[in-house]
């Protein structure tokens, strides 16, 4: 009911205004119970699954961009995510791009996005972070995503590593969430993605190795990459201690989506939602056929139903995380999801969603 009304406002007000008007809503018990019973779906038996040595209560979470300062975990925990994606979190504060961020194409099931990386700082959110109820913070996953920050101060290779190690070494310090994601792929920022070369990530990834996290650690692949490309990252990555991928970021090459709504030059920024799918599980089966016993995959990219998640599972992904998909089908898109997912594992007589992972990647 509130779509056609909230569509005509312009998408970068009604970020701001959700943020304001959500973070109140989850101060209040009641409503947030009442907002649990008609939105989420819980189904152990069949979702819940143990990855990392992380309990997940079921497979769906929030990806990164949309509660950039850990604003919202108790009110996704309610809408029924299985975990949450924060940030990116980056060592100093950020005001991120000029306005707008964001820019609606509603027929192609997509957002352009241009945000720029605008945070808090990592300390002001670790803070937040651990003023979280600490039964929230111990059921309900959070995924801390690190980029490097988005000024000129951390354009050359040398400062932007020692600005991620800044991050990394403040959430060692504050030993707060369950999992670490380092962003390499963020394409709205100064420098660009300079960690996209082998050469260059394997110097990320040796200081990364250095801060010695107790959490498992991802990295938040590129989408626009060709396969050999991709696979000399993936390489890279297999040689550090790192647990998984997320695989992918935003499309950057326009020239490779499917559009189905004008797009000016004028507008800034990478695609998200439905022209990422076919790109990000392409990716996603490489990458399970060759790297599946050593790097968990996280799916992302175009899900906006239960089959779309089961199609990245069966392709390689063991989580799948969205953010497109909820903000143009609403909140109640995650129980849809996870009680989809059910009935596609009953059809096809699976016991558990971690048997369904990569049942399709030999195809």
């Amino acid at each position: 009911m509130a779509k056609p009304v909230l569509f005509r406002r312009k998408p970068d007000d009604v970020h701001s205004r959700l943020l304001v008007t959500a973070s109140s809503v989850q101060r209040h018990p009641s409503v947030l119970k009442a907002v649990s019973h008609s939105w989420a779906y819980a189904n152990p038996q069949y979702l819940a699954q143990e990855v990392q040595g992380i309990r997940f209560r079921n497979p769906v979470g929030l990806s990164a961009g949309f509660d950039k300062n850990f604003e919202l975990p108790v009110l996704m925990k309610a809408v029924g995510f299985g975990f949450m994606e924060g940030g990116s979190v980056t060592f100093r504060p950020c005001s991120g791009n000029p306005r707008p961020w964001f820019h609606r194409l509603p027929r192609s099931q997509s957002l352009v996005v241009y945000a720029g990386l605008a945070n808090d700082g990592v300390e002001p959110i670790l803070r937040r972070i651990k003023q979280l109820p600490p039964e929230l913070r111990y059921r309900f996953p959070l995924n801390i995503s690190v980029a490097k920050t988005n000024s000129p101060e951390a354009c050359s290779d040398e400062d932007a590593i020692a600005d991620y190690v800044g991050s990394l070494r403040a959430i060692k310090a504050a030993a707060v969430g369950k999992m670490v994601t380092i962003n390499i792929s963020c394409p709205n920022t100064y420098g660009g993605e300079p960690f996209t070369t082998p050469d260059r990530l394997e110097r990320l990834l040796l200081a990364v190795d250095e801060v010695g996290l107790k959490q498992p650690v991802f990295v938040k692949m590129p989408c626009h990459l060709p396969w050999p490309e991709f696979e000399a990252l993936l390489a890279v990555v297999a040689g550090h201690d790192i647990k998984g991928v997320t695989i992918s970021n935003l499309a950057k090459d326009r020239g490779q989506a499917k559009l189905m709504d004008p797009l000016p030059d004028t507008v800034k920024g990478g695609l998200s939602g439905r022209p990422t799918w076919e790109l990000s599980n392409a990716l996603i089966h490489r990458t399970y056929r060759q790297y599946g016993r050593r790097l968990t995959i996280i799916g992302v990219g175009g899900i906006f139903s239960a089959e779309d998640a089961y199609a990245k599972i069966r392709l390689g992904a063991t989580l799948v995380e969205l953010i497109t998909g909820m903000i143009y089908e609403g909140p109640q898109l995650i129980g849809q999801i996870n009680h989809g997912l059910v009935r596609l594992l009953r059809r096809d007589g699976l016991e558990n969603i971690s048997q369904a992972v990569g049942t399709d990647a030999q195809k």
